[in-house]
């Protein structure tokens, strides 16, 4: 007797895979190897180089998808490139999906981490050592700024403008750089203020 296709279908495993108009990965695999590229070549600038892997060559997010699931990830406690890479897992294969792009996050860049601070005990006192690390940083800077010039486009699409949305930077820069305050009173503040306009605007 021939089943009927949707019996077949109750019976084959099913992922956790919404539809979706860009390309998406394609096996547990792809997501730990795709994670582990991003994240050894992710030093110093990371938000740059997921911006560039996720968005613009992978095509699995696109700008306006990438800076929601970035600000999600930066409010959650951890990481915030550990917990988009847990997001974008569990999306498409579940918690399978979330632990492979976790090991992949992890795996390979802790054990280089582990030698390379046993390498810097021996050098860290070198002069060149500590100039070539202060180099280091202001490129990094740069690369988070580049990052954030690629994406102000995605601003237009936003509920709440792209006028009150750099209101709302302008004056998240000027709380934490020039004030100093802490963080998390500026996500409170700050971000609970935006989230409350952003819900009426989509609410109205």
């Amino acid at each position: 007797m021939e089943a009927h296709p949707f019996e077949l279908s109750c019976l084959m495993p099913t992922t956790i895979t919404p539809p979706a108009s860009h390309p998406q990965p394609t096996s547990l695999s792809d997501l730990f190897i795709s994670f582990t590229l991003l994240a050894l070549q992710g030093f110093g600038g990371v938000l740059a180089i997921v911006q560039r892997e996720l968005v613009e060559k992978k095509r699995w997010l696109s700008k306006e998808e990438f800076i929601e699931d970035w600000a999600v990830a930066q409010i959650m406690p951890g990481p915030n490139v550990v917990n988009l890479s847990m997001m974008i897992g569990s999306r498409y294969f579940g918690l399978p999906g979330a632990m492979a792009a976790l090991a992949g996050m992890l795996t390979v860049p802790l054990l280089i981490v582990l030698l390379v601070a046993i390498l810097y005990a021996q050098v860290a006192q070198h002069p060149g050592v500590a100039g070539a690390l202060r180099g280091m940083s202001a490129v990094t800077a740069g690369m988070i700024v580049a990052t954030g010039l690629r994406l102000l486009p995605a601003l237009k699409s936003n509920p709440l403008g792209w006028r009150l949305c750099l209101l709302f930077s302008a004056l998240c820069f000027a709380a934490v750089a020039l004030f100093r305050l802490p963080l998390a009173y500026v996500l409170l503040g700050l971000g609970g203020m935006a989230c409350l306009l952003a819900y009426r605007k989509l609410g109205a």
